[in-house]
């Protein structure tokens, strides 16, 4: 289930701080000085039980000639028009401004659901003077404070009303394999190679197509679909807002997918965008194969790969147990054997470990390696049981799940993976009370 909210309003009203706070870390930079947010960041949000993607833009700025402000206005745009929710963010210390109201006048015209948060209400005083902004004319309206939090689970338990229950997956669906990466790494060369057809465009010029393709994969007694989201192309220095779109289509991408295909140019190695689309996978609990395409093109020496593979493992440290293949789209190196791979993950994301043989072995690993006293106590694990999830979750019942320090914690999901092959596969640990 994907469902996305885009964080909208002029410049320097608090929009990075609530995204902050939302994602419960300083993803985005915050400061003073306005204009400071002009990358969009995007990550995953959780409450009451429900997930949302969420997307922070820069401050809109109208009919600004200014370079970074005229590309801001676009991504605003655009993050309208790809969303499926806007939350429009107002200062109450300020009222209501010029760029206020065209920003509201923008909102009006667009078919999604807007709240209107009024932010930095953190007093009596403020509440009546955010009685102003009711003259907007939104429906939605709530008064926050990003850096204290108040109001803020208002907002969002309207918010995730709003948010479609998940349906549990139909068995015997096929596998969804999503190839996703940064412009013109061979996304669109690896799926023609696949399909033995020319399925995608594969050009360096910026196209026009936007939505990500599917396509179904059947050869070699193997089926299954390929989600390629490389529709976008850009030159050296098209519009930024072009490779904006990949992004957001890339997280869509991520929410449908089984496994993700994460595809990096052999010469220019992993990005930043491309670790923020890895932790996005981890933090959703899908299966991921990494790609380095373009292998053909790399002077190799006697240990090249190894190397190459050792450095690309640090950098996605600490789930660094993904598989990592080396092809060439063009010259059809590797690439049946990365879809074997992926499909190798798909199933051990998919495998249900019986209670008895996961209790066989891993109350002989807390045996082999006691956990640490908890108060002049002995922390003892009593029994463990994988839980009913789409990703591989499972609860360990002891004495004091509170005290379970993160390096036993790291210990227990290590034994999980030496024993039970859950290569590409993030797996979620809980500790409960017995």
């Amino acid at each position: 289930m994907s469902y996305t909210i885009a964080i909208t309003g002029r410049p320097n009203v608090g929009k990075s701080t609530f995204f902050n706070r939302l994602l419960e870390q300083r993803k985005a930079i915050v400061d003073d000085v306005s204009g400071v947010t002009r990358d969009r960041q995007y990550g995953v949000a959780e409450w009451i039980g429900k997930s949302f993607n969420v997307i922070d833009t820069g401050g809109f700025v109208a009919h600004s000639d200014d370079v970074f402000e005229r590309e801001i206005r676009k991504q605003v745009h655009i993050a309208i028009e790809e969303a499926n929710a806007i939350i429009f963010m107002v200062d109450v210390t300020t009222g209501i401004t010029n760029l206020d109201q065209e920003m509201a006048e923008l909102l009006r015209k667009s078919p999604k659901p807007v709240y209107l948060v009024v932010n930095k209400v953190d007093n009596h005083a403020r509440m009546l003077e955010a009685s102003e902004f009711y003259s907007l004319g939104f429906k939605n309206i709530f008064f926050v404070s990003s850096i204290s939090g108040t109001g803020t689970g208002e907002l969002l338990d309207e918010v995730c009303a709003a948010i479609p229950t998940e349906i549990e997956e139909e068995k015997n669906e096929l596998p969804k394999f999503a190839i996703i990466g940064q412009p013109n790494v061979g996304k669109s060369s690896l799926l023609n190679a696949l399909t033995g057809k020319e399925r995608t465009i594969v050009s360096n010029i910026a196209g026009t197509t936007r939505d990500s393709i599917h396509t179904t994969y059947n050869l070699f007694n193997k089926e299954f679909i390929l989600i390629d989201t490389a529709g976008i192309r850009r030159k050296t220095k098209v519009n930024e807002d072009l490779e904006f779109y990949s992004v957001i289509r890339a997280v869509k991408a991520v929410d449908e997918a089984d496994v993700c295909l994460i595809v990096l140019d052999a010469k220019s190695g992993i990005t930043a965008q491309d670790l923020n689309i890895f932790s996005l996978c981890v933090k959703k609990g899908k299966g991921i194969v990494v790609l380095v395409n373009k292998w053909d093109l790399v002077e190799k020496g006697t240990n090249t790969a190894r190397d190459y593979e050792k450095v690309l493992k640090q950098k996605l440290a600490p789930f660094k147990d993904v598989p990592i293949m080396f092809i060439s789209a063009t010259e059809k190196l590797r690439i049946l054997q990365s879809m074997e791979m992926a499909i190798k993950v798909y199933e051990n994301r998919q495998q249900k470990i019986a209670t008895s043989k996961l209790n066989d072995v891993m109350l002989k690993a807390t045996e082999a390696y006691h956990a640490p006293v908890v108060r002049g106590h002995p922390l003892k694990i009593k029994y463990v049981t994988q839980l009913p999830t789409v990703v591989p979750s499972f609860a360990f019942f002891c004495n004091y799940p509170e005290d379970v320090k993160p390096a036993y914690k790291n210990y227990l999901e290590n034994q999980l993976r030496e024993n039970f092959h859950f290569t590409g596969v993030p797996i979620r640990i809980f500790f409960r009370k017995k």
